[in-house]
């Protein structure tokens, strides 16, 4: 878990900030590049502090990891986009159905995590 912990209600609304900045911008995409990220994160005024986060949820497993070895930072890709994940689909909040997150892949969790989903 990186050091710069964020709530489950910030985490709800970055990825909805983010992820409606980077569709505007860019189209939906199954991954985004750190850049348009970048972008993204300074367009919505993302604290510096906070976002690692977004580009856990919008770039490839191999982007973030070689955006944070490139800044000296370890983060953890999975965990991270893991806890974003579950920040948009709790069962006892149903706001979350206000972000359309349809178009977003999560290729690199294991669902099987998430009692939430049935197979």
């Amino acid at each position: 878990m990186p050091a710069c912990t964020i709530s489950p209600t910030d985490r709800r609304r970055q990825v909805r900030l983010v992820g409606n900045d980077l569709i505007k911008h860019y189209g939906k995409k199954r991954y985004y590049s750190v850049d348009e990220v970048k972008r993204a994160n300074q367009r919505q005024k993302i604290d510096i502090d906070f976002v690692c986060w977004s580009h856990a949820s919008f770039n490839s497993h191999q982007d973030f990891d070689d955006f944070h070895r490139s800044i000296g930072e370890t983060c953890n890709y999975v965990s991270m986009k893991s806890d974003m994940l579950s920040s948009v689909s709790t069962a006892s909040d149903t706001s979350w159905f206000d972000v359309d997150l349809s178009w977003l892949q999560f290729p690199d969790i294991d669902f099987s995590l998430f009692d939430f989903i049935d197979f």
